[in-house]
């Protein structure tokens, strides 16, 4: 036998030799056992070591920033991360509309849907800010009502349901990009006829009758504390940010007015909030305060990715009030609202504040001095707030009639609006908005003052 055949031998009967092992190993059973495949732990049972009442306190205590175990732990008062102020574009949703905050900071005006939608008023309000120092429109997006005001591609179908359809904020976008106009969306927010009547459940009701709670003026409001109306309110300011603006503005982000003085004669739910319920008087509505500050800051992580920034509407008076029980109220703490926004916009009209008001008789009477009292109110409130907010106040450029008796208002010209600029500046503050609800503003006023020209 040559050395080839051999080796071809050789190669032949391994190759039998395994394959036999393989085909035995193949039909041979399993080795029966009755030891268990696999192991079983018994975990320990889980006890709650506090009761309701303990949580009740935490939280009250953690709302007032008093968790601090540590007696001798000093907490450094600013931000240890913060996001950069210029991410990459990339990053962000793009809406096809490109207009820069402004470098001056912005200075607004309110409009309505009907100044929108006539050319007239609208051409005249985009003149008036090219000719002038203002910069900013806040447009309704979502009014007070309960409308969203144009046409928009949600998926969601209630979002859907409440579109009037009556303008395409879409091309009025176009005309302030073309005029580096900067668009503030205005979103109302729990004042919300239209969803408290189709879900009542996310509402208030009358605890003898059952019907829907109304206030004075029969308007409705929605339930703060209900996770579908936050998300409801979000999907309403996605669209909004998808379309182009670049500013978020919730308005009527807040109970109903009075709300301490009647909620015990309410339905409603309370839902995962009720770990804030505190029975101590010095913390007696903190749940309502804690429900508006995170919706704030669930707002802000949801729209995110959309680049938009974030505003909030506060009354004025909780700056100057605090912790006080009707700010509790409402929820509409300031300087914890001030940790979750971009801006912050408290309406600070003269004829707003009543009558012997900062010292002051009558508030609308002296426009500069009431503004220039209020802003050491806000200045207070915001010493210890450790977000970079902008102050961006409200201010009135329309003549009241009807919140003060005679004798104590006047009529609101160009010089009243320009002694609260010049308020403003006092305290180095350019950001501001101009309300007037019929979306008619004085001319002859200077928007960027260099000093105060009023005293």
């Amino acid at each position: 036998m040559t050395k080839s055949k051999f080796k071809k031998l050789v190669y032949a009967v391994s190759l039998l030799t395994v394959s036999t092992v393989l085909l035995v190993a193949c039909n041979q059973k399993p080795k029966e056992t009755n030891e268990p495949t696999s192991q079983y732990y018994v975990l320990p049972e889980v006890t709650v070591q506090y009761d309701d009442a303990a949580v009740q306190e935490f939280n009250s205590r953690r709302n007032q920033g008093q968790t601090n175990r540590y007696e001798s732990l000093v907490i450094p008062n600013q931000m240890l991360l913060r996001r950069p102020d210029n991410l990459p574009s990339s990053l962000f949703y793009d809406s096809g509309i490109e207009i820069a905050y402004p470098e001056d900071g912005v200075k607004g005006i309110y409009l309505t849907a009907e100044n929108v939608a006539s050319t007239e008023d609208f051409d005249y309000l985009v003149d008036l800010i090219n000719r002038t120092d203002l910069n900013a429109m806040v447009i309704d997006f979502k009014d007070d009502y309960g409308n969203i005001i144009s046409v928009n591609e949600s998926d969601n179908p209630i979002v859907q349901a409440n579109t009037s359809e009556y303008l395409d904020l879409r091309e009025t976008l176009k005309i302030l990009e073309e005029n580096n106009i900067y668009p503030i969306a205005r979103i109302v927010t729990f004042k919300d006829y239209l969803y408290a009547t189709d879900y009542p459940e996310h509402s208030f009701h009358d605890a003898v009758t059952g019907e829907i709670w109304e206030d004075g003026n029969g308007a409705r409001f929605i339930n703060p504390f209900s996770q579908e109306v936050w998300d409801y309110t979000i999907d309403v300011a996605i669209e909004a940010a998808k379309m182009g603006f670049k500013d978020i503005q919730f308005d009527y982000v807040r109970f109903p007015e009075g709300f301490e003085t009647f909620e015990e004669t309410l339905d409603y739910d309370i839902g995962r909030f009720s770990t804030y319920v505190s029975e101590d008087p010095e913390h007696y509505g903190e749940e309502r305060v804690t429900a508006i500050t995170q919706f704030l800051a669930y707002a802000k992580e949801q729209l995110a990715p959309y680049g938009v920034n974030i505003s909030a509407d506060v009354f004025g008076y909780t700056a100057v009030a605090g912790n006080s029980p009707d700010v509790r109220g409402i929820g509409q703490n300031f300087s914890q609202m001030a940790e979750e926004v971009d801006a912050i916009s408290s309406m600070i009209y003269p004829s707003h504040w009543g009558t012997e008001f900062f010292g002051i008789l009558y508030p609308d009477l002296h426009p500069f001095e009431t503004i220039d009292e209020y802003m050491f109110s806000e200045e207070l409130a915001l010493q210890n707030v450790q977000n970079d907010v902008i102050t961006r106040p409200w201010l009135q450029d329309f003549t009241d009639y009807y919140s003060n008796p005679d004798g104590a208002w006047q009529e609101y010209g160009p010089y009243e609006v320009q002694e609260q600029i010049d308020a403003l500046l006092k305290h180095d503050v350019h950001e501001f908005l101009l309300w007037n609800a019929a979306g008619i503003y004085n001319e002859g006023v200077d928007y960027a003052p260099e000093q105060i020209t009023t005293r």
